[in-house]
């Protein structure tokens, strides 16, 4: 399954085409995507307007849906973050790190347009789209 980061849903959300949403968009002809509590709050807090929000809720709730954080990646998640750090590597938001973190575990592919993953990609082995 391919999971897809905020960052990308955003874009596409508001319109923006790129590499990114275009591939959203052919994922989602072909329903291989995942999404789950992560993404869920971080996309749609970002709404002003109540009938955007709700369109949006509806679209990421007809998905395969995952819990992505409990004990188990909290644990890993510190313990990547760290790793990084100590290779020099400071993630900016530890959010991210949860993601990737989830991904990894879960053996996900990570849809992303945030510079802040390209490291656990290098480091963690992250497998991105």
């Amino acid at each position: 399954m391919i999971l897809v980061d905020s960052s990308v849903w955003i874009d596409f959300f508001n319109g923006r085409s790129s590499r990114e949403t275009d591939l959203l968009a052919l994922l989602l002809r072909r329903r291989i995507l995942l999404t789950g509590d992560l993404i869920l709050a971080e996309v749609l807090q970002g709404f002003r307007e109540d009938h955007q929000m709700g369109r949006a809720r509806r679209a990421l709730l007809s998905l395969p849906y995952a819990d992505m954080v409990g004990q188990e990646v909290a644990l890993a998640s510190a313990q990547n973050y760290r790793l990084l750090r100590g290779r020099g590597v400071t993630v900016r938001k530890t959010i991210d790190v949860l993601i990737a973190t989830f991904c990894i575990r879960s053996g996900h592919v990570l849809l992303h347009t945030d510079r802040d993953f390209e490291p656990m990609a290098e480091h963690l082995g992250l497998r991105t789209a």
